[in-house]
């Protein structure tokens, strides 16, 4: 009985029709892998940058479309979407310089072209723009840059002014970078680097053509190079060389599967050193953009990487607890920095060799190069020390602290200055060549410039999207573009300021230019 039912239950569903399983479609099945793999370069917001995007947009199905040679409905083999994913040729395979994408998503995506590349529904929460799903609203918060500056008493306004842009939140500042003549400053958030002109007191360039994240930037000893590295965090690193003369991209330089964190050039400008979350550290050339050597011996993310004065070794920072000091030449480890209990997020090289480490452990750890010896510890901020900076001379080290400050300290001895109060969680700092001037970047969005001599701020920096940007001294000055000036609101106790001859005085780009120079400036003087 029991054999014959189940036969007559096998030949039910034998007999039964085959249901067909759905077509993938774009907004179920494609988007969420083009997402993650994809749309960081190949978006509409990027279209025009060619650089990036290769003018290919895979963020809108109609976009997918405007391309024959990229999308043939019904017909994969002729799509470069499902060709390139599956290319053998490292030079045409995409994701560029990255791993290539999982078997089943490649299969996926070839379903979804073989069946004509179905639109399927659009989810109500896709950003697309489409009428019928409508325009994505975004909420900006205000954002209040303070100042000491005071009304005369007749403007009965009393109080110190503050300036507020409906701009936030603001990205969090995570690389700052002097050029060596000490004129530039470059400055990196997320998808962009604003480069300031000190001596103007505005921005002289913005590149967009960055992907994802920018975690570091280093110009060239001789300032023709700028540096800029970062990405797509468990995806692919990238980092990009860019001419300072016209800020032409010269070389993309891929091969990090995971965000590139660090970068340093060696002294005579010739070798780039790239640290890694992918656990590597590559050493390029600069000329010709190949890699020379690539060193696996770190066992977690590496965070940071600085080259002795020499050219002939470059020192690093794991995540693994230690720090490593590898030979240029053979790419061969010679010494591991090691004893820390917690993760060593920042290395620096005094101009004399000196290897300076910090991290988790606040503490600045003082190392001879020669022998991997740690000759002393000397003190740093109340939580993690985010980088380490020498001047170009060896005369000043910049501690950024997580705990809002910057500490300043004698290169020599290693004896405390007076604390930056930078007020927000400082990830980048950076020192001019003659150890004058501090730049800070923080998680508040801000960067600041300080007076190393007295502890003194010079100058508040902004710049946002569509070009917009403000410069602000502490004693009330300010620069910007037109559309950010007019959609400033000033306050003087928190009451609005409406009258133009009271802010006239303000409105000074001369006396901001002064201030990021390094100068002193006198306050405001009302008639």
């Amino acid at each position: 009985m029991i054999r014959t039912s189940l036969a007559c239950v096998l030949l039910a569903i034998s007999a039964a029709p085959v249901v067909a399983a759905d077509p993938p479609t774009y907004w179920r099945d494609v988007r969420p892998i083009l997402r993650k793999h994809c749309t960081v370069c190949h978006s509409e917001r990027k279209l025009s940058e060619v650089e990036l995007s290769a003018g290919l947009a895979l963020d809108k199905p109609e976009l997918v479309r405007k391309n024959p040679k990229v999308l043939a409905p019904g017909k994969p083999d002729e799509s470069l979407l499902a060709t390139l994913l599956a290319s053998k040729d490292k030079k045409r395979a995409m994701p560029l310089d990255a791993a290539p994408l999982p078997e089943a998503d490649i299969a996926t995506i070839r379903k979804w072209i073989a069946a004509g590349a179905p639109d399927g529904a659009v989810p109500k929460e896709a950003d697309t723009g489409a009428a019928a799903v409508g325009p994505a609203k975004v909420r900006k918060l205000d954002v209040t840059f303070a100042t000491r500056a005071v009304l005369p008493k007749a403007a009965g306004l009393p109080g110190p002014l503050d300036v507020t842009l409906q701009v936030g939140p603001l990205p969090p500042v995570a690389a700052v970078a002097f050029s060596p003549d000490g004129k530039r400053l470059a400055v990196g958030v997320y998808g962009r680097v604003t480069v300031w002109d000190l001596e103007a007191a505005k921005p002289a360039k913005f590149l967009t053509n960055v992907l994802g994240a920018v975690n570091d930037l280093k110009f060239s000893p001789d300032g023709s190079l700028l540096a800029v590295s970062g990405g797509q965090p468990s995806a692919r690193g990238d980092l990009r060389l860019f001419d300072t003369k016209d800020w032409k991209l010269v070389h993309s330089l891929g091969g990090h599967l995971d965000t590139v964190s660090g970068v340093a050039f060696s002294p005579d400008g010739a070798k780039l050193a790239s640290a890694s979350f992918d656990k590597t550290v590559r050493l390029w050339d600069v000329k010709t953009g190949t890699v020379l050597h690539t060193f696996g011996g770190h066992s977690d993310s590496v965070y940071a990487v600085a080259f002795g004065p020499g050219g002939e070794w470059y020192a690093t920072a794991s995540k693994d607890r230690t720090g490593r000091l590898v030979d240029a030449a053979t790419g061969k480890g010679r010494l591991t920095f090691s004893g820390m209990e917690q993760e060593v997020l920042a290395v620096a090289v005094r101009s004399d060799g000196q290897v300076v480490t910090s991290g988790f452990e606040t503490q600045v750890s003082w190392w001879d190069p020669k022998t991997a010896e740690r000759l002393r510890r000397t003190g740093g901020p109340g939580t993690a020390s985010h980088e380490l900076a020498f001047n170009a001379k060896g005369t000043l080290l910049a501690i950024a602290g997580g705990d809002g400050t910057v500490r300043l300290a004698d290169a020599k001895a290693g004896t405390p200055g007076k604390p930056l109060a930078v007020g927000s969680a400082v990830f980048a700092v950076a020192l001019d060549a003659d150890g004058k001037r501090v730049a800070t970047g923080a998680a508040d969005g801000t960067v600041k410039l300080w007076d190393a001599a007295d502890a003194r701020l010079l100058a508040t920096l902004w710049s946002g999207t569509g070009d917009n940007w403000l410069s602000l001294t502490p004693e009330g000055y300010a620069a910007g573009a037109e559309a950010t000036l007019a959609a400033t609101v000033w306050r003087a106790g928190g009451k609005p300021v409406a009258d133009a001859q009271l802010l006239a005085p303000l409105l000074a780009p001369a006396a901001v230019a002064k201030a990021t120079a390094g100068q002193k400036v006198p306050d405001p003087v009302w008639k």
